[in-house]
């Protein structure tokens, strides 16, 4: 590989530090996609004989049917899939097979290569994030009118509906989303042709492979074709974010299918059981997505990391980016897949909901507003009234609507008997109308639109 410059081959040692074939042989159909385009260009150009085109076609349509049967014996010391298509290739159609490499390098080939594996992850992350979206919409459509207590700091803050939190996620992942398509649009440019760094001074066509290839069109600039991975880190980030989003609807499913809430059930597909307690059904499935956040954002950091000290162009250190870039992209998935069956398989308890809805004093800022609409309180002495009556609700050992009358009106005289029309939690929830409230009204209007985007 390294013709004539070494006398001698590369230690162990160096050969083991050195070689990426043990992961990057991932990248096997992309590279071998990016070479088919790569000689169409040369044949096209007239760089290349037709006859050279036509046995590299061929010959590469053999080692990719190879590899993908698992025939393919893939070796250390060629280093990288990039070496090991190649001495493959040299084998079944020979000379031919060397002239492939003409106006490229192994510089501009793995950062094409690393793009349209990235690209399609990109891809798949939107189908599965479109997927738990649908799987969360039917839970929303379901419940659009089950009251259920909305929190904050974790205690009772005011009735919403189990539909108005579905929609929540429903909003995040598709901002996730976004952030993928945003990615996957700025990452569309072709280094191939970039060659080491520099170009090349053949008279290549980088905009016939790049169409080849599906890009928009090639890199602007030779150096920072080879040299960025500003791709794979919008990547990391984006799965990161999104991970963060599942990790939080993760402990909400945890807390909610505990003996202290019960206010969903998860199917025995995505539960486990106790090795000692018999009655125990654990959330597992949950807990590891809410872990898995871990390796996602870990993966982000170290790969900024990696290129935080990098002079352009290409560096070794680059061959550290990609074994995170697939881990992370693998836990992205499989979490998203895990969600999915989980959202999709639970069964959330009306009645629970209900109960739990009214509990903690949860309508008081509707007495509150209360105040401010029939008695013309200012917002704040209407809020210090509201507290007085919560605290004499408190020390009596019951809720807001089971005081009197007259215990309301000792505290201000203004109340009347209408105050209890807004007490409830049906009412209290029906009446929160404003656009994004959690109303039964607004979030099938919600539903309705979210339905129409993802088709």
């Amino acid at each position: 590989m390294w013709g004539g410059r070494f006398a001698a081959g590369p230690d162990a040692i160096m050969e083991a530090i050195n070689a990426s074939i043990g992961f990057d042989r991932r990248l096997a159909a992309q590279d071998i996609a990016g070479s088919r385009a790569h000689a169409a260009m040369l044949g096209a150009t007239g760089i290349l004989d037709a006859s050279d085109v036509a046995a590299i076609r061929e010959g590469l349509v053999t080692v990719l049917s190879e590899i993908e049967a698992g025939s393919f014996a893939f070796r250390a010391d060629l280093e990288d899939i990039h070496m090991n298509v190649e001495n493959r290739l040299r084998a079944l159609i020979g000379d031919a097979a060397g002239r492939l490499h003409t106006a490229r390098s192994r510089n501009d080939q793995v950062a094409t290569d690393f793009r349209l594996w990235v690209r399609d992850q990109c891809d798949a992350g939107i189908d599965g994030l479109r997927a738990l979206q649908r799987a969360l919409l039917d839970q929303a459509e379901a419940g659009a009118d089950w009251v259920m207590p909305g929190f904050t700091h974790l205690q009772t803050a005011q009735p919403v509906t189990w539909g108005h939190h579905m929609m929540a996620y429903v909003e995040m992942l598709g901002r996730d989303a976004g952030r993928l398509a945003d990615a996957r649009a700025r990452m569309n440019e072709c280094p191939l042709g970039a060659a080491a760094l520099a170009g090349t001074g053949f008279a290549i066509d980088r905009d016939m492979t790049a169409r080849a290839l599906g890009f928009e069109r090639p890199c602007a600039n030779s150096l920072d074709a080879v040299s960025d991975r500003d791709f794979a880190l919008e990547f990391l980030a984006a799965a990161s974010i999104c991970a963060m989003h599942l990790s939080r609807l993760a402990e909400e499913l945890v807390i909610w299918s505990s003996a202290q809430f019960r206010f969903v059930t998860l199917s025995d597909r995505f539960s486990t059981g106790s090795s000692i307690m018999p009655q125990k059904k654990n959330p597992d499935a949950a807990e590891l997505i809410r872990a898995k956040i871990g390796r996602i954002v870990g993966a982000n950091v170290a790969l900024l990391t990696v290129m935080k000290g990098l002079p352009l162009a290409y560096s070794k250190d680059m061959q550290e980016d990609k074994e995170q870039v697939f881990d992370a992209a693998d836990t992205l998935m499989l979490a998203l897949a895990a969600m999915t069956g989980m959202v999709a398989d639970m069964t959330a308890d009306r009645a629970a909901l209900a109960a739990a809805a009214g509990a903690g004093f949860s309508t008081a800022t509707d007495l509150a507003d209360w105040l401010v609409r029939e008695a013309n309180l200012p917002f704040r002495d209407a809020h210090h009234v509201t507290g007085t009556l919560v605290a004499l609700a408190e020390a009596k050992g019951c809720d807001l609507p089971d005081l009197t009358l007259d215990d309301m009106r000792g505290v201000h005289p203004a109340i009347t008997s209408g105050v209890f029309d807004v007490l409830g939690v049906e009412n209290s929830v029906a009446s929160r109308m404003s656009y994004g409230g959690t109303a039964p009204a607004r979030v099938r209007e919600q539903i309705a639109v979210w339905k129409d985007r993802l088709g």
